[in-house]
């Protein structure tokens, strides 16, 4: 089902009808949320206190993705928030699998399409070229059981980069 369908066009987190979008959450599938939820504006102070409500959604997908934002959020209400879920099972087997986070050099996390600068120069094995700190690495791609590695082409070469090296740009 449609996630903008099932949420009747407002954010499955906290309720608002503002700029809502499909947000994909691998592996469970999609929810409809806000740009703050989406973090794309700057959430106001306690506005992450809505996911104590929406943890007790009907909808396994929903469920999963507060569970997971959840454990993003360091503070205690969040952490007992979290602890005191019962999962559907659907959405239990979904948190047991492990999830591949890819961060930058300073903790940044890193999405499939995002642009990098190499930190340092890379000599590139096999090439025969060195790969300059400062080049823009465009539309990378997440190798997805290495959390250390991301995929990009430099001087038309698609070579493997390891995320110590890059910093998001």
């Amino acid at each position: 089902m449609d996630a903008l369908v099932r949420s009747g066009g407002v954010c499955e987190f906290c309720g608002s009808g503002d700029a809502v979008a499909a947000v994909g959450v691998p592996p469970a599938g999609d929810v409809a949320l806000c740009a703050v939820c989406r973090g794309e504006e700057d959430a106001p102070a306690g506005h992450w206190r809505c996911l104590e409500g929406a943890a007790w959604s009907a909808e396994p997908v929903v469920q999963f993705a507060v569970w997971r934002k959840l454990g993003d959020i360091d503070q205690s209400w969040a952490v007992e928030t979290r602890d005191g879920m019962i999962l559907l099972p659907e959405a239990e087997g979904w948190a047991a699998i492990p999830v591949v986070e890819h961060k930058d050099c300073h903790g940044t996390r890193l999405a499939q399409g995002d642009t990098v600068v190499l930190i340092k120069d890379l000599v590139v094995k096999g090439a025969g070229f060195t790969a300059k700190r400062g080049t823009a690495v465009r539309g990378i791609s997440l190798v997805p059981d290495n959390a250390g590695q991301i995929e990009g082409r430099v001087e038309g070469q698609r070579i493997v980069i390891l995320t110590e090296f890059v910093k998001k740009k």
